[in-house]
């Protein structure tokens, strides 16, 4: 009997929501029937958490989608808005509104279920960003928010304000998350991540608070895919993007890439199951955003949510230990 996705809550929903999650940037109207295709296999493998974007373009073929299925009351959405452009960063009162009112309008819905801020600025005091999150949820055009690329310090300042002023504050976050140390920032100035070893403080405070982490590039922007090795890399570099090649193709995550490909060969598993275990195996309440393009690919994320990881293994993938079964170093 085929496994369905393991579930976690979500303060401020009042369903669960799927670890792994269905990242639809492939999902686009000039791919209708392919994009159709495979949200109706998410939905049908029980992945029913879908991550978008304004910025992404998927919104109105997702939007497409539920009006031809009828299947609104079935999903779990987040979007993201409050992108900066190339003229100004965008987190105002007034873009966090515009942005919210387009994605409801591309995705043919009168709210959704977690909407984030998807850059930060630091500029704007929180209380203000605050403030207009909450007035769109007690309107009930959102039932959770939070950030993309925010930084912990920041998350607890704007949930500091929240607590003093009576609003919900942030139960959602979407940092960069994998068993691939981010070694520099693929895109420049404004990217969050928690991996590696100088991040261990965000960590703990994740683990303490379980704000819900949606971890975006989880497998590494395709490092961690099972289709690069250490061996074929030159061979592979080519398919993989400038993002993958600038943040994670360094030799530390090789070393990671090579006790992920020996484990999942102990378990009789894969790569990438290794990758998300890995990730969903923490204390911390963490949904995996997987780039899955086809049902096998959803079929084997979810066969992950339910592969544990002991904490010794934990340690040694991520370079915390040189054997298993030894006391993790730091």
């Amino acid at each position: 009997m085929p496994q369905t996705p393991s579930t976690t809550r979500v303060v401020g929903l009042d369903r669960p929501v799927t670890r792994v999650a269905l990242g639809t940037m492939i999902v686009q109207r000039d791919k209708k029937e392919a994009s159709f295709r495979l949200l109706d296999e998410a939905l049908d493998a029980g992945i029913d958490t879908l991550d978008t974007a304004l910025v992404y373009g998927s919104e109105y073929c997702i939007g497409d989608w539920i009006e031809a299925r009828r299947n609104r009351d079935k999903l779990v959405i987040l979007t993201k808005g409050s992108h900066h452009n190339d003229v100004r960063k965008r987190c105002r009162p007034c873009d966090i509104g515009t942005d919210l009112f387009d994605s409801l309008a591309k995705l043919k819905t009168d709210y959704v279920d977690m909407w984030m801020l998807h850059r930060d600025d630091l500029d704007i005091p929180v209380g203000e960003i605050v403030d207009a999150l909450d007035e769109h949820r007690r309107a009930g055009r959102v039932k959770a928010y939070g950030g993309s690329n925010w930084s912990v310090a920041r998350i607890k300042e704007a949930n500091a304000y929240a607590a003093k002023h009576g609003r919900q504050g942030f139960t959602v976050s979407s940092p960069n998350y994998s068993l691939a140390e981010q070694v520099e920032d693929p895109w420049g100035p404004g990217c969050t991540t928690i991996g590696g070893p100088k991040h261990a403080a965000d960590r703990d405070w994740y683990r303490q608070s379980q704000v819900a982490i949606f971890a975006y590039s989880s497998l590494a922007r395709g490092l961690l895919s099972g289709r690069v090795t250490r061996e074929n890399f030159n061979e592979m570099k080519g398919k993989l993007d400038g993002a993958c090649q600038t943040a994670y193709c360094h030799e530390v995550n090789f070393k990671r890439l090579d006790r992920a490909s020996t484990l999942a060969k102990e378990k009789g598993v894969s790569v990438p199951q290794i990758a998300t275990a890995f990730i969903l195996s923490q204390r911390m309440n963490v949904i995996a955003l997987i780039g899955a393009a086809s049902r096998a690919e959803i079929d084997e994320a979810i066969v992950a949510s339910h592969l544990t990881l002991t904490a010794d293994e934990l340690a040694w993938l991520d370079l915390a230990s040189d054997q298993r079964g030894a006391t993790a170093r730091g």
